[in-house]
């Protein structure tokens, strides 16, 4: 007789004189002349062989061994049955039970619960004493009724632990994962050496899991970090009200939700003691009782936790030389790559990243609005831009981070790596500072105004320039030399030094101003599949945006790009696009006076007297690729102007410095957003691209081009050990931001140089209009 699947094993009888019978959870049927069937609750298997009629019957767990061997022989050779048992066992299916086993009806409830540790694929009878034996210890948080948890231990043949009595797990019940007494319960746990189950038992949508081991893996610290960041909404709230924990929730369940609650937390609970170990118990499992959905939310430990890990791990990160290595890049089959790895690599290695309870975000999902044709996705709040106060609150233009793309997987990758960006990019107060003036540090620090680039008429006007202006064009106080800030250590690739900048302008500080007055912005800022990638794409973010400074701000003509000539299928898919909204496109050159190809894509609205003119920028060494990447960014911001109406209503958003310009810029009254009709349009041909395949090429050659012009290039590695997505912030003081900061420098100097316009524009007659994406 043979079971599917099955492998030979030996039977052993160990002198207890056992019964030798099918796992509980099994009933076995026999079809005289076809087989003879096990059924249980995860299906049927089928015994087939000749001596399947005889020996199943006589394994109903009443007989020992010798017994089912005496009653055998009448048809059964002793060397067959043993033959036959040892298939059975080694297959899963049979099992010796200490005693004789009760009928079905009589056995009752220690019967199905034997059958369900059968069931889960341990010995039943052998789990059954062993949770006898073991005990739970009950904690409970404010918020929850422990009389029924009790109720419910007692009816699952749970022991709870006496007062002061050791056990062998707790069980922790709260109301919010997020609560502030968990710390000292995760600690207590740790101190002693006791694993413990956290659950909320609330009937809405209760949650069980993970379980915490103090002998290694993740601990309540690991796990708060990341479900606080899907709750940041909460914090201008919690700031006005001065409340340190999570907001309280109105209760909303039923008896019957309640019920699943404490069934689910208990189960789990039990199923640990009875011996029951799998990955799913370093899950948050959660279950949705409206939508009766059921999910689980993989915990990851982070390298760098303050209580499990090594704090230090950043910080070291941070403070060695980055030194860049040889890195090849990966082929593309859509062309826009320069990267190590392939967009479908990227989503299988990092994918786990995107969750609603354990992620950085909780979803990734096509743009709302977004035309058909075209490929942009969203990925949650942006942390750039996160808000400060309860009026902040409302949405506008980044308010999310997004992503684009020649397909669907280019869009979601793109989103991926944005809000990756954003998150590595905010503190986390593990990155080292060196607290000191800028004056004591003599020549290692980097003056701040190298980088923010703000005319001193800025600083004198900046409270008018702030009332009149969004954040995004905020002028901050001017910078004290001589008092104490925190500086953190960048690189200068150009130099080989160490340099230092305020640690205020390198991460988004997630409560507010710094004290110094500074903030960052994401300039520069890349995630990548390598540093090396990331490296090269943040530099080229600095590169497009200091180009399209220094067209918009002087208000310069460009000669056009001749899409046409470079026959590339997104741009005739974006054109179509456009035209179903009767919109026409067009493409500028604004490459700066560094070589590197800039471009920006324009569109505008022609049936009606609001033009809704839109633009998107790309800057690659490869033109083409410069060339989509401005498309892709114009159609991602298609969304918000798709369905705008003659009456100047149907816009995607309220923000009042984009819709004041879609609702009254035109050519007429803009006429640098126009091709200047006396350049010869751009082709392929006009930039001397010559592919390179390594990005360590890319990144020497970078260096070079920035030391031969007397610039500096400093990056500093903002890579998260938690994420493991490599993050690079690069900076090149004096390139301009696309922002309103007005010093003198190159936005002055370069259009001069390059034959633009034939004197430096004077501050007064720079564009009024601040550039808003």
């Amino acid at each position: 007789m043979t079971a599917h699947g099955g492998k030979r094993a030996a039977v052993a009888a160990d002198g207890e004189r056992p019964r030798v019978g099918f796992k509980l959870h099994l009933r076995p049927v026999v079809v005289p002349g076809e087989a003879a069937y096990l059924v249980s609750r995860h299906g049927v298997t089928a015994l087939r062989g000749e001596h399947a009629e005889v020996l199943v019957p006589l394994l109903d767990g009443t007989r020992e061994l010798d017994d089912v061997l005496r009653e055998a022989a009448r048809e059964l050779d002793s060397e067959s049955v043993l033959s036959s048992l040892n298939d059975l066992t080694t297959a899963g299916l049979l099992r010796l039970h200490p005693r004789a086993v009760p009928p079905v009806e009589t056995g009752g409830t220690a019967r199905a619960a034997e059958a369900y540790w059968d069931l889960a694929g341990l010995d039943g009878a052998a789990t059954a004493t062993r949770l006898g034996r073991a005990a739970l210890r009950l904690e409970v948080l404010g918020g929850v009724d422990p009389g029924t948890v009790r109720d419910a231990c007692r009816a699952n043949g749970v022991n709870l632990a006496p007062e002061g009595a050791d056990a062998d797990l707790s069980l922790v019940l709260c109301d919010d994962y997020l609560s502030p007494e968990l710390r000292e319960v995760d600690a207590a746990h740790r101190d002693r050496g006791r694993p413990w189950l956290l659950a909320r038992v609330c009937g809405a949508e209760p949650w069980v899991g993970p379980f915490f081991r103090p002998d290694g893996g993740f601990c309540w610290n690991c796990l708060v970090t990341r479900l606080a960041g899907h709750r940041r909404t909460e914090g201008p709230l919690r700031r006005a009200l001065g409340i340190e924990g999570p907001l309280s929730r109105p209760v909303a369940s039923l008896a019957a939700g309640r019920a699943i609650a404490v069934g689910m937390a208990v189960l789990e609970a039990a199923k640990w003691l009875a011996g029951v170990r799998n990955g799913s118990q370093g899950e948050v499992h959660t279950f949705d009782t409206i939508r009766m959905r059921a999910s689980a939310h993989r915990v990851a430990r982070l390298p760098q936790c303050p209580v499990c890990g090594d704090p230090g791990i950043v910080a070291e990160r941070v403070a060695r030389p980055f030194v860049p290595e040889s890195r090849p890049k990966a082929p593309s089959a859509t062309g826009g790559g320069h990267r190590a790895l392939t967009c479908e690599q990227m989503l299988a290695r990092h994918g786990h990243l995107v969750d609603p309870v354990t992620g950085i975000i909780k979803e990734i999902r096509p743009a709302p609005r977004s035309p058909e044709g075209l490929d942009s996705c969203v990925s949650g709040p942006n942390l750039a831009v996160a808000a400060h106060t309860l009026a902040g609150l409302r949405a506008g233009l980044r308010a999310l981070s997004g992503g684009k793309g020649l397909t669907e997987t280019e869009a979601r990758v793109s989103a991926l790596c944005e809000a990756v960006e954003r998150y590595s990019g905010t503190r986390h107060g593990d990155e080292p500072v060196v607290r000191d003036t800028y004056r004591a540090l003599a020549d290692e620090a980097v003056h701040p105004y190298a980088c923010q680039l703000y005319h001193e008429r800025q600083f004198r006007d900046r409270e008018r320039w702030n009332a009149r202006h969004s954040s995004f064009q905020y002028v901050p106080e001017p910078f004290d030399e001589d008092r104490p800030t925190e500086w953190t250590p960048v690189w200068s690739l150009t130099s080989g030094t160490r340099r230092l900048l305020p640690t205020s302008m390198l991460y988004f500080a997630p409560g507010g101003t710094a004290p110094d007055g500074l903030y960052a912005d994401s300039n520069g800022s890349a995630a990548g599949s390598s540093r090396e990638d990331a490296l090269v794409q943040g530099f080229l973010e600095v590169v497009e945006r200091d180009a399209v400074a220094l067209w918009w701000y002087n208000r310069t003509r460009q000669a056009a790009v001749d899409v046409d000539a470079f026959a590339e299928p997104y741009a005739e898919r974006i054109r179509a696009v456009c035209g179903r909204l009767g919109r026409e496109l067009w493409v500028l050159d604004l490459t700066s006076d560094l070589g590197i190809p800039v471009m920006a894509a324009l569109s505008r609205r022609t049936d009606k007297p609001a033009e809704d003119v839109i633009f998107g920028f790309g800057a690659h060494f490869d033109p083409r690729v410069a060339l989509r990447r401005a498309l892709t960014e114009l159609g991602q911001l298609l969304p918000a102007v798709c369905h705008a109406r003659p009456d100047g209503t149907g816009y995607a958003l309220a923000d009042p410095e984009p819709l004041s310009w879609w609702r009254s810029a035109t050519l007429a009254n803009q006429p640098y957003l126009a091709p200047d009709p006396r350049c010869p349009a751009r082709t392929p041909a006009t930039w001397p691209y010559v592919p390179r395949a390594d990005l360590l090429q890319d990144v020497t050659a970078i260096t070079r081009l920035l030391r031969d012009r007397g610039m500096e290039l400093l990056v500093l590695d903002q890579t998260r050990p938690d994420l493991e997505v490599p993050v690079v912030k690069v900076l090149v003081p004096g390139m301009r931001h696309f922002w309103a900061r007005f010093a003198p420098g190159r936005l002055y100097d370069v259009p001069v140089a390059m034959g633009r316009v034939a004197a430096p524009t004077p501050y007064e007659e720079l564009n009024p209009v601040p550039l808003f994406v």
